[in-house]
């Protein structure tokens, strides 16, 4: 028996295999949540930013996509090169469709603020909430009961606090349809983000959304003869704030969290912008926000606490489905 046991020490035993790693677990909902309105509070910066801005509205929108995209070139060269050389061709069209639509969005929501009333301006364009649910209806899917009442109580909230001023001169209802394909726009913005997200960092994402967007508003630009230089200084500071708050902060921002938290709930908390601009505004520039500025803000949030318990209880999405 000793001399067995002696053989069989004597075999070597076979090297334990290491366990395989866990995969990272995904952020929480709360987490999300929380940088989704770290998103919010920065976008919500654009509006009174871009009044005190002295430059062209497209100018603008030029500025802080083209600031963006140069800010993130070192990072996305450096660190998601191989991922951008492997993207995808499916992904790759989808985020230059997604950049297209952004700059669509920029590219006749700011004008029409020069041609209607901000009021209708902003009710319109913040129908994104809406225009989305109703493009996921489309491609099948099914929102939840509680998505649409959450989504049409939350632009109720807008309405309260813009009001509803329509016009019917010609040059009024041409901002106005202006203001709704913005938001139209950014609807798609939000749906194509969500779905190249699944496949995508965000990093990767957005650099070659802003940089679609760049280009294409620089076209316009050109096109209309918009002026994109001789600005003083205090002009090129605040566009380079904007940059940092509402575009690399804000949308990107957005574009990291609607992989977990989805198009519906990421457009309907972005109708919290308008509330929080009135605010801001109110701080910064000295522009006391309406008495409805309040009951608005409570409307909104009860619409947007509707969409994410809805949302929550909607059945995932195969991953072959697309969105």
């Amino acid at each position: 028996m000793s001399a067995a046991r002696t053989r069989r020490e004597a075999i070597p035993s076979a090297p334990a295999v290491p366990a395989p790693e866990a995969a990272p677990a995904p952020p929480s909902v709360r987490t999300e949540l929380l940088l989704l309105g770290t998103a919010v509070a920065a976008v919500s910066l654009s509006a009174p930013l871009i009044a005190a801005t002295a430059a062209p509205a497209l100018a603008i929108a030029f500025w802080r996509n083209a600031m963006a995209v140069g800010a993130l070139t070192p990072l996305a060269l450096w660190r998601h090169r191989a991922e951008l050389r492997g993207i995808g061709r499916r992904a790759a069209l989808l985020a230059v469709a997604a950049g297209a639509l952004l700059a669509l969005h920029f590219g006749v929501w700011l004008p029409s603020l020069h041609m209607t009333s901000v009021a209708s301006s902003t009710a319109l364009v913040t129908t994104t909430p809406i225009w989305t649910t109703l493009l996921l209806r489309l491609r099948g899917h099914r929102p939840p009961t509680l998505v649409w009442a959450g989504t049409g109580l939350a632009f109720l909230g807008v309405v309260i606090l813009t009001g509803v001023d329509l016009s019917l001169s010609p040059r009024a209802l041409a901002g106005d349809a202006l203001a709704l394909a913005g938001g139209m726009a950014a609807a798609g913005y939000v749906l194509l983000g969500a779905e190249v997200r699944r496949t995508v960092s965000t990093i990767a994402y957005s650099y070659v959304c802003y940089a679609t967007t760049t280009v294409l508003l620089l076209a316009t630009c050109l096109v209309s003869g918009t002026s994109l230089g001789g600005y003083s200084g205090e002009t090129w500071l605040k566009l380079v704030v904007l940059t940092l708050t509402a575009q690399l902060l804000g949308h990107s921002l957005i574009n990291r969290v609607v992989k977990g938290l989805g198009p519906s709930v990421t457009s309907t908390a972005i109708l919290l912008e308008t509330p929080g601009a009135a605010l801001i505004a109110a701080l910064w520039l000295g522009q006391l926000p309406p008495a409805a500025a309040y009951p608005a803000l409570a409307v909104i949030m009860v619409g947007l606490v509707l969409v994410i318990m809805g949302d929550r209880k909607r059945p995932p999405v195969p991953p072959e489905t697309g969105v």
